[in-house]
C-alpha cells in the first residue's frame, strides 16, 4: 500500500514540479519582464529549488564520450556485451586513429567493475570508470531496476547475483582484473571462491573496496540496523509490491524511495545545508557551484528497486548470519546444486583491499577482513590500502579517488598483470 501512496503523491506533485521549473525560468530569463522586478533572482531560486525537491529523477547516463589516454584524446563507445533479465554487462570501447596509442591500448589490462546493487544505479561509478579508462579496457555491471523486470523472468536471489558475476568473469576472459565496490565485495569473493574450488581459471586480481566482508568489525549505523532488527521485521516493513504502472507490476521489491529516505536520514543536516547553499548560489549567480550541486543530486536522487529475495538474502547472509566469515555459506549454482564458499581455495588471484578512513557505511576493518579468509594467497600477492581523509564515496569518486586510491589500484593491477603473463 505504501508504494501506491508514494506513486499517487508523485503523480500529484509532478504538475507542481513542472510549474515550478517554468516559473523559475520566467523570473530568470533576461527576455522576460519578470526577470527585472526586485528580488526576481530570489524568487527564481526558490522555484528552482522547489522543482528539484519535487521532480522525479530518472536513471542518469554514463555520458563518457571521450577520455584522454596519456595525452591522446580517445573516443568512447558504450556497448552492451551481455544482456540478462536483471543486469547488462557494458563495455566502454575505446577508439583512436593514433596507431601507436591503439597498439598500446590493446596491451592494457581488462578490468571488470562490479557495481553495487544497493539503491543507486551503476552510473554512481562514472568517475571510477572514466579514470580507469586511462589505463584499462573497462567493463561494468549495469543492474536493472527491479520494477522494470516482468514477473515472467522469475525471482532474483543473492545466489543468482553470484552466478551472474561468474558468467561475466568468463565472458571477459581469464586475464580479467575484478574490482568490486561496496556491496558486491561479498558476492564477488564468493563467486571467485567457487570458481577456485571447481578448478576454474580465476581473475588475475580482485580489488575489494569499502565492502562488508565482515560486518561485525567497527559496525556502522547501516550495519546496526541490519543486525539489530529481526529478519521478519525486514520482511514486514520494507518489502512492497510494484504498482500496476510498471513492467514489473506485482514483483516484491525493496523500493528505491525507501532506500533514498534511509540515505538522507543518515546525514539530514548535511543535505539541508547543501540545498540551502544551492539556493544561495543561484541568488549570487554562482553557476559553477550550482551546476556541481545539480550533477551530484541528479545521481544521488536517482534510485532503483531491489528484488525482495535478493535484498532479504543479503540481510540474512551478510549482516545476520555472517555466513562468509563463519564458513557456512552455501550457494546454489545454475544446475541447482549447493556449493560451499571456501575463500581459502583461492590461490592464484592477487588480493587488494581498499578502505576509506572516514567511511560511515563500511566500517574500518570490514573489507580488510578478506585477507583473513584468503589464506592460500601468498602474502606477496596481498595488499591493503587506507585512503586517508576519504569517506565511503571518496574511495571511488572525486579527488581522493583519483589522486590516492586509483594510483595504488593501477599499479597493483599492472604489477600482477605482468607476473601472470610471465608465468
Amino acid at each position: 500500500m505504501l508504494y501506491q501512496i508514494y506513486e499517487t503523491n508523485r503523480a500529484w506533485l509532478s504538475p507542481f514540479s513542472e510549474f515550478a521549473s517554468a516559473a523559475s525560468k520566467l523570473y530568470s530569463n533576461p527576455l522576460s519582464p519578470f526577470a527585472h522586478i526586485p528580488a526576481s533572482q530570489r524568487v527564481s531560486a526558490g522555484f528552482d529549488l522547489a522543482h528539484r525537491l519535487t521532480k522525479e529523477y530518472e536513471k542518469p547516463e554514463f555520458d563518457i564520450n571521450k577520455v584522454n589516454v596519456h595525452g591522446v584524446d580517445v573516443v568512447i563507445q558504450e556497448q552492451v556485451v551481455e544482456a540478462k533479465p536483471f543486469c547488462r554487462l557494458l563495455r566502454f570501447k575505446r577508439f583512436t586513429d593514433d596507431a601507436a596509442m591503439l597498439a598500446r591500448m590493446r596491451e592494457q589490462p581488462s578490468v571488470l567493475v562490479v557495481a553495487p546493487l544497493s539503491g543507486h544505479h551503476s552510473t554512481l561509478l562514472r568517475d571510477t570508470v572514466r579514470t580507469l579508462l586511462q589505463d584499462h579496457k573497462v567493463y561494468i555491471t549495469d543492474w536493472i531496476d527491479a520494477r522494470m523486470v516482468s514477473l515472467d523472468e522469475g525471482a532474483f536471489h543473492l545466489d543468482d547475483y553470484i552466478n551472474y558475476v561468474q558468467e561475466f568473469i568468463r565472458k571477459v576472459g581469464p586475464e580479467v582484473h575484478v574490482i568490486s565496490v561496496c556491496q558486491p565485495t561479498v558476492p564477488v569473493l564468493a563467486a571467485i571462491s567457487l570458481m577456485a574450488s571447481r578448478g576454474e581459471p580465476t581473475p588475475l586480481t580482485m580489488t575489494m573496496m569499502g565492502g562488508p566482508i565482515d560486518a561485525r568489525k567497527s559496525p556502522t549505523s547501516v550495519n546496526n540496523l541490519a543486525m539489530n532488527k529481526s529478519f521478519e521485521w525486514f520482511e514486514n516493513n520494507v518489502i512492497y509490491k510494484v504498482p500496476q504502472n510498471y513492467p514489473g507490476a506485482g514483483r516484491a521489491v525493496y523500493p528505491g524511495f525507501l532506500q533514498h529516505t534511509g540515505f538522507v536520514a543518515m546525514n539530514p543536516d548535511r543535505h539541508a545545508t547543501s540545498h540551502y547553499d544551492y539556493f544561495l548560489d543561484l541568488i549570487r549567480g554562482d553557476d559553477d557551484s550550482a551546476e556541481a550541486h545539480r550533477q551530484f543530486y541528479d545521481e544521488y536522487n536517482a534510485v532503483l528497486d531491489m528484488p525482495a529475495e535478493y535484498y532479504l538474502d543479503t540481510i540474512r547472509t551478510v549482516f545476520q548470519e555472517f555466513s562468509l566469515v563463519n564458513g557456512t555459506w552455501e550457494v546454489r549454482n545454475p544446475q541447482g546444486k549447493k556449493e560451499l564458499v571456501r575463500p581459502q581455495d583461492i590461490k592464484t588471484t592477487a588480493l587488494l583491499t581498499v578502505e576509506g578512513e572516514l567511511d560511515d557505511i563500511s566500517g574500518s576493518g570490514q573489507t580488510k577482513a578478506a585477507h583473513e579468509l584468503c589464506t592460500s594467497i601468498p602474502k606477496t600477492r596481498q595488499k591493503h590500502y587506507d585512503v586517508i581523509g576519504a569517506g565511503h564515496y571518496g574511495i571511488f569518486s572525486g579527488r581522493r579517488w583519483r589522486e590516492q586510491a586509483y594510483p595504488v589500484i593501477r599499479d597493483f593491477i599492472l604489477s600482477h598483470n605482468k607476473v601472470k603473463k610471465a608465468a
